[in-house]
């Protein structure tokens, strides 16, 4: 398992900055060592980014579960600025850099909460998103997404980004299993967007 899931701050630093646009906003970020891809925002995040729809979400707060440095929910948050955004991680490293990038591209409407999958999280949200990590294991993919039923409001949307190879037909089943729908919104190399509505 890699250790990037879990506390990091015996890991030497590495910084990295860099820019990106998401969602038509330009960003700069920093990142570092002992984060989920540091050098540059990951092609499944930027498709997750791009593929979430709100003309048909409720009114109310975004959820990012596992959140790293922050790219998909300070994304969703410079972009629906009358909502709020919750960033939650386990890395603290992780949760600082999100903090710090947050600062840096004068985004406010978030709050970054330490919180195992939804240990910590209170409240019900218009909107889930998760780039789920991978190597944290299967199990903890399942619960980011048949726990967010319990976080979501009605007409609530999870989005949830995953390759083929790395279990996305499993997540669909599941997906579909437990909210009774579940639709396959974008492929793109590999990638699958699975949308599911409470």
């Amino acid at each position: 398992m890699s250790n990037q899931y879990f506390e990091n701050s015996n890991l030497e630093h590495e910084y990295k900055e860099f820019s990106f646009d998401l969602r038509g906003n330009s960003f700069k970020f920093t990142s570092d060592s002992g984060v989920f891809s540091r050098q540059t925002v990951d092609y499944g995040s930027r498709v997750l980014i791009d593929s979430v729809d709100f003309t048909e979400v409720p009114d109310g707060a975004i959820l990012d579960v596992g959140c790293g440095y922050g790219p998909i929910g300070l994304a969703l948050a410079k972009d629906q600025t009358k909502r709020k955004v919750v960033m939650s991680d386990v890395n603290l490293r992780a949760m600082e850099l999100a903090q710090k990038n947050a600062d840096d591209n004068q985004v406010n409407n978030i709050e970054i909460i330490e919180s195992s999958v939804y240990d910590a999280i209170t409240g019900s949200y218009a909107v889930v998103v998760s780039n789920p990590p991978i190597r944290a294991g299967k199990n903890i993919v399942s619960e980011i997404i048949s726990g967010a039923k319990d976080h979501l409001l009605e007409n609530g949307h999870l989005y949830i980004v995953i390759q083929k190879k790395q279990g996305a037909p499993s997540a669909k089943k599941l997906m579909k299993e437990t909210y009774g729908n579940v639709e396959i919104v974008k492929k793109d190399k590999g990638y699958y967007i699975l949308r599911s509505v409470r």
